[in-house]
């Protein structure tokens, strides 16, 4: 059995999408990051189901919930800050190890910022709590493992 604790996860994006052979730049000043993944539900029940209710999974849906320290000099920062205030499509990777590494594996997206909140405790860091989600795109949310 393989353990993976969550600091060799990596958070990547690409401002040009995930479509062709995306150039991936690591998002380090991450930390608390959530890949939330779940499906929709339709009801099949049918009185076959002899009193028992029938569940068929619809469509998947997905987010990446993160938080990042508000460093206006960091590169990933503006990145993601410009993809929110621009509506702007930005490739997010969200992996369990380094990209290149084989064996790694996780959720590469086309996506919206639909949150970007600026959290401004009295003894830490300023912070933004981020929340992306895949979008239109020709381009489809996809699992990739790498071999």
């Amino acid at each position: 059995m393989s353990i993976k604790l969550g600091m060799e996860a990596k958070l990547y994006f690409c401002e040009a999408g995930i479509g062709g052979t995306p150039v991936w730049t690591e998002l380090s000043n991450v930390k608390n990051v959530t890949l939330n993944l779940q499906t929709g539900e339709a009801d099949v029940t049918t009185r076959a189901n002899h009193g028992w209710k029938a569940t068929a999974a619809t469509l998947k849906e997905g987010s990446i919930e993160f938080e990042m320290i508000w460093d206006t000099e960091d590169e990933g920062f503006a990145a993601i800050k410009d993809a929110y205030f621009g509506n702007l499509i930005i490739g997010i990777a969200v992996m369990d190890g380094p990209i290149a590494q084989a064996g790694s594996q996780g959720l590469w997206a086309d996506c919206m910022i639909t949150n970007f909140s600026r959290d401004e405790a009295l003894e830490e860091a300023i912070s933004v709590k981020v929340t992306a989600k895949p979008t239109y795109s020709a381009n489809a949310p996809q699992w990739k493992e790498i071999a």
